[in-house]
C-alpha cells in the first residue's frame, strides 16, 4: 500500500490485479498523457487535468497542478511507512554527519566554516584529483560543525573533511 499526502491530507492507494482502492474503497481510474508532464485523469467518473511542475525523486515529493490548482504531494511507499512506524523518517535515515573524500587528492579551496548553515547542493570545497577539480556539495541541509582540513592539505580516500550536524 502507498500513501500520498496531498496538501496535508493523507490518501491510501493500493493496486491489486488491475483494481485500485483509494482509502479502502474501490476506485475507477483511467489516465492518458496529453503532452509532456500533462495528463488527463478520470477518477470515479470525475475528470482532472494534472500537470507535473516539479519532482524530487530523493525526497519523494511532487509539485503538481490539478485543474489549475497547485498541490504539494509527498509519496510514501511500504518502506517509508515501516521507517515511520519504527520511529524513523526518511530524512533521518538519509542524514549524513561526515563529508569524506571520495578519492585521494589535494584540497584547493574551502567554501564553508564552522557554524555555517548549508542547504542541500551547496558547494563545500574543491578537491583536485588526477588533474581534475571536483566540487564537493552538501548531501543535505545541515550546519557545519567542524572543518577538518585546510587549503593545500593532501587527503586520502574516505578521510573525513567536514563534520555536519
Amino acid at each position: 500500500m502507498h500513501k500520498a499526502i496531498i496538501n496535508g491530507k493523507t490518501f491510501e492507494i493500493e493496486q491489486r490485479l488491475g483494481q485500485f482502492t483509494l482509502n479502502g474503497q474501490t476506485a475507477q481510474m483511467d489516465w492518458k498523457p496529453l503532452r509532456e508532464n500533462v495528463y488527463h485523469l478520470i477518477l470515479n467518473h470525475q475528470s482532472y487535468t494534472v500537470e507535473l511542475i516539479e519532482a524530487d525523486a530523493s525526497g519523494k515529493t511532487l509539485s503538481i497542478l490539478v485543474n489549475g490548482r497547485k498541490a504539494e504531494v509527498q509519496l510514501k511507499d511500504a518502506f517509508d511507512q515501516l521507517l515511520s512506524k519504527l520511529g524513523f523518517d526518511l530524512a533521518a535515515a538519509n542524514k549524513v554527519n561526515d563529508v569524506k573524500a571520495p578519492m585521494p587528492g589535494l584540497v584547493l579551496n574551502i567554501f564553508v566554516e564552522p557554524g555555517q548553515v548549508i542547504k542541500k547542493g551547496d558547494s563545500l570545497l574543491v578537491l583536485e584529483a588526477m588533474k581534475m577539480e571536483n566540487v564537493l556539495k552538501s548531501p543535505g541541509d545541515a550546519t557545519v560543525s567542524t572543518v577538518m582540513v585546510k587549503a593545500k592539505d593532501k587527503v586520502e580516500k574516505n578521510q573525513v573533511l567536514l563534520h555536519l550536524s
